[in-house]
């Protein structure tokens, strides 16, 4: 991953790759002076509004079904705190830190655009938190992906106020205490500032904007899987020909087809076609057509993820021309259904890797030791790991049901048809974890499957060859039972793909196309 020293957000060209950076890295985060102007003229044209008191959603009036009634101008700074307050009801396991962090950033981000009215000083206050590691708690439930993330959102607000809980140098304590320890003022929220902060999708596009970098980074990882897993079946390389390819041209079919051949130059393990057999299964055969699908659609959900960081969604919008327009930018829909389709894209990879997993464990469907146990019988080996890969491919399978074709109307039935975009950018972030460990899995088995090999002097290939090693430091063949306690030795694989070991490895050797 590229490093960077410092992102200045502008609200127009924030990355996927710099959000990360962000997020994982820790990297400082700052204002451009162009965008520190706009936020300070969009502020003008909301304190010109609560002067003339004039009516206007969010500011001088109550939200939702309260959009009706007005606000004194005298009340308009205890409106911002109640909704902070009242909305703040989240439920369950709090969002990872790294999420937390893909949220604060993004927020910030649309807030540094100048069409939310927020002061400068509530910004910075945001950003300063980001910087010296301040991190609200937030509960990953209670989105419907439409008003925003009104309630995960608040929950961030909460210690900007010195209220409700965060972390902060690795422990939870109550948002002031952790403001105080940090050095960062508490705000007093002024008109509009409350509705700016929680009104937008940026909990459920930060999750699935994570998950999406995972699963770019994962899809280069499952080729290098199946390149191994061909190298231990002695598949058939006929079958990864460009001019194959090239006539159905899907760019992920193609970059994938490269990938593999690359990863396997070299290699004396893989066979030509009637070598020994003339085609290949489906899930050896055809792993250009169904991970270059995968590819192409985490490709496509990132072309969004990078519009959606990028864009205004809260509401009421600031113009440039001083107009205040109530729409409906905070709907989650136009990120909901593609984080379904990155969840679909994902599960498909756990599948054929599960399938490929069975291949190399089952003794009638190749030339190896059944379940890769040297001593069968008294030692299981493998037996085992391919049901749990089989029972998170079938749990995949209930969470790719998409959740944007849900709806429950709220908020009096004034918001009538919601996104669920928060649920399908979490469940497509559970369906990577589980592909990753099916992966894992499979790359663990397959260089079992090789070992059983060495001694008739093959060579794997220039790729496969880097993947190895870096499995092999970690994690011994396995020749007895006895020797291991198999989650500890998945939970190595796993993690060699989550660190980026594996791939920065093979990636030394050969440029993996995404």
């Amino acid at each position: 991953m590229k490093e960077f020293k410092e992102i200045v957000l502008t609200g127009n060209d924030l990355t996927l790759e710099e959000m990360v950076a962000v997020a994982r890295k820790g990297c400082v985060v700052s204002l451009s002076e162009e965008a520190k102007e706009k936020v300070l003229k969009s502020r003008k044209i909301i304190d010109d509004i609560v002067t003339n008191e004039k009516v206007v959603y969010g500011v001088t009036t109550g939200f939702g079904e309260f959009c009706n009634v007005s606000i004194s101008k005298e009340d308009c700074k205890k409106l911002q705190e109640n909704l902070i307050r009242s909305h703040a009801c989240g439920y369950g396991p709090k969002f990872p830190i790294d999420t937390v962090r893909a949220i604060m950033l993004t927020r910030a981000n649309a807030l540094s655009k100048g069409y939310s009215g927020i002061r400068i000083e509530t910004l910075t206050t945001l950003i300063d938190m980001l910087n010296k590691g301040v991190h609200p708690i937030i509960p990953e439930k209670g989105s419907l992906g439409a008003s925003g993330d009104l309630a995960p959102l608040a929950h961030m607000v909460l210690p900007m106020l010195g209220l409700g809980e965060a972390e902060y140098n690795g422990k939870i304590m109550s948002g002031k205490e952790a403001m105080e320890k940090a050095g960062v003022p508490v705000v007093e929220l002024d008109a509009k500032e409350g509705l700016a902060l929680i009104n937008g999708t940026q909990v459920l596009t930060a999750t699935g904007a994570l998950a999406t970098y995972d699963a770019i980074e994962l899809l280069k990882v499952s080729d290098v899987a199946a390149a191994l897993t061909m190298e231990a079946l002695r598949g058939i390389t006929d079958a990864f020909d460009e001019r194959t390819h090239i006539i159905r041209a899907h760019s992920g079919q193609l970059a994938t087809a490269r990938n593999i051949l690359k990863l396997v130059e070299g290699s004396t393990y893989v066979t030509r076609q009637g070598q020994l057999r003339v085609q290949d299964a489906y899930s050896l055969r055809c792993v250009p057509q169904i991970h270059g699908a995968s590819k192409d659609t985490i490709n496509y959900v990132k072309q969004k993820v990078e519009i959606e960081i990028n864009s205004v969604t809260d509401n009421p919008i600031i113009t440039k021309e001083g107009d205040v327009i109530s729409g409906g930018n905070f709907h989650g829909e136009p990120m909901a259904q593609p984080f379904d389709f990155l969840g679909i894209g994902a599960a498909e990879i756990a599948n054929v890797s599960e399938r490929r997993l069975e291949r190399l464990i089952n003794h009638q469907l190749n030339d190896l030791p059944a379940f890769l146990a040297k001593h069968g019988g008294l030692n299981s080996g493998f037996m085992i790991t391919q049901y749990a890969a089989a029972a998170l491919v079938s749990e995949n399978k209930i969470l790719a049901h998409p959740a944007s074709v849900d709806s429950i109307p709220s908020s009096a039935n004034q918001e009538d048809l919601v996104s669920m975009g928060t649920i399908a950018a979490r469940t497509s972030r559970d369906i990577i974890k589980n592909a990753t460990r099916v992966v894992a899995t499979e790359m663990m088995a397959a260089c079992q499957a090789i070992d059983f090999r060495v001694d008739k002097g093959f060579e794997l290939g220039k790729g496969t060859k880097e993947a190895y090693k870096v499995i092999r430091e970690a994690i011994d063949f396995i020749e007895y039972d006895t020797n291991i306690e198999m989650y500890k030795e998945l939970d190595k694989a796993t993690e060699l793909i989550n660190s980026g070991k594996i791939l920065e490895a093979v990636e030394k050797e050969v440029s993996l196309e995404g």
